[in-house]
């Protein structure tokens, strides 16, 4: 079964997610930029609005969403299907596209996937006639148990790997748990401004793991605190575990 990982699309659609309640990349525009899908709801959609004078073409695949040996994994699954899976939005116009989950069966935890959405070439593109930018678009789906009571439970530690510091979180917990404006302060008082927007995920009952944008020599021993809003909630002082 083939897997992706590191999605290098997910800049994109990461970005878009902390920005607002609709993504604007290029002249399309996709809302909502996360799908939450409560127990027992079958179905859901994404609008596509087209707002160039040209058409729009391309394909909608849906991944579950993993998090393993500290990195994101998506595999291609059956479980969500799109349609319809291939797009042709007119210029000024606007397209519905349909998820649908093909489980009647309850999930016990939430259930995570990403929604990628691939424009592809127009078929009367001539070759050569200048630069083909095609853009990727990420959508996180998250599918909810019955208890929709839950929360995140977050451990964080640092630690070194290749002369680099490294941030490791395990999130315990039943919710995912997206993270941002974070920022790291070590024993000084000394603050590392991390991310100021969306820094990433850490899904429920994983672990995940980033290179920190810190220089190699940076101060992080001793006693370090994080300030982060996770879900969007801001929280301050959070013991930082290092691990050797």
């Amino acid at each position: 079964m083939n897997r992706l990982t590191r999605c290098t699309g997910w800049i994109l659609g990461g970005f878009l997610l902390w920005t607002g309640a609709a993504a604007h990349a290029a002249n399309l525009q996709i809302s909502p930029v996360m799908i939450t899908l409560r127990a027992g709801q079958g179905a859901t959609g994404i609008s596509m609005q087209n707002l160039s004078e040209s058409p729009v073409y391309g394909q909608v695949r849906v991944f579950l969403w993993e998090q393993k040996d500290g990195d994101d994994v998506l595999t291609p699954t059956q479980e969500v299907v799109p349609s319809p899976p291939i797009i042709q939005i007119a210029p000024k116009s606007s397209q519905v596209i349909r998820l649908v989950r093909r489980s009647e069966q309850l999930p016990t935890r939430e259930l995570s996937y990403r929604i990628l959405i691939d424009e592809i070439p127009r078929e009367d593109k001539a070759a050569g006639s200048g630069v083909d930018i095609r853009l990727r678009y990420s959508v996180p789906m998250f599918v909810l148990p019955p208890d929709e009571r839950g929360a995140p439970a977050l451990a964080w530690s640092v630690f070194r790997k290749d002369d680099a510091w490294m941030l490791r979180v395990r999130n315990s917990g039943s919710q995912r748990a997206q993270i941002g404006a974070l920022e790291l302060s070590n024993a000084a008082g000394k603050q590392f401004v991390l991310a100021q927007g969306l820094f990433g995920y850490v899904l429920s009952g994983q672990l995940r793991e980033w290179r920190l944008p810190t220089p190699g020599d940076a101060d992080l021993n001793g006693k370090l605190a994080i300030k982060a809003n996770i879900n969007m909630q801001a929280q301050t002082a959070v013991t930082v575990d290092k691990v050797d």
